[in-house]
């Protein structure tokens, strides 16, 4: 099996409602986002995926969330926390794989870092 990993970040504000303690108030990270795909079988040229497009469908998808406040997107119902923000990538990044000509069913994984200490992992 290969696995390849790219990585994106974006930095965005965020408050979670359905806490109680300090992250309920209005404040920032800097996320680091990690998409993991895996396979058994290389194409052409040897390789699972191009590094090059799976950075740009990643770097594309940061892009949207970079400098928003996310509790404005519906989708995270108000609560954006790092489990939701793994999912929209993960889905979004199968979308766009689609898009791409990929196979999505690649996708094996994305963390999204808080903090250099604090991460949420959504996968298949």
């Amino acid at each position: 099996m290969y696995t390849l990993r790219v990585e994106a970040g974006f930095a965005a504000a965020h408050f979670l409602s359905a806490y109680h303690g300090k992250c309920e108030n209005l404040h920032g990270h800097n996320y680091r986002v990690l998409l993991w795909v895996r396979g058994e079988k290389t194409g052409e040229g040897g390789m699972l995926a191009d590094f090059g497009i799976l950075k740009k469908i990643l770097r594309g998808i940061c892009a949207e969330l970079d400098h928003s406040n996310l509790n404005d997107n519906p989708v995270f119902e108000n609560n954006p926390s790092a489990e939701r923000i793994a999912r929209l990538v993960f889905d979004e990044t199968s979308s766009a794989f689609t898009a791409a000509g990929l196979d999505p069913s690649m996708i094996s994984a994305v963390d999204v870092y808080e903090t250099p200490g604090s991460m949420a992992r959504y996968e298949r």
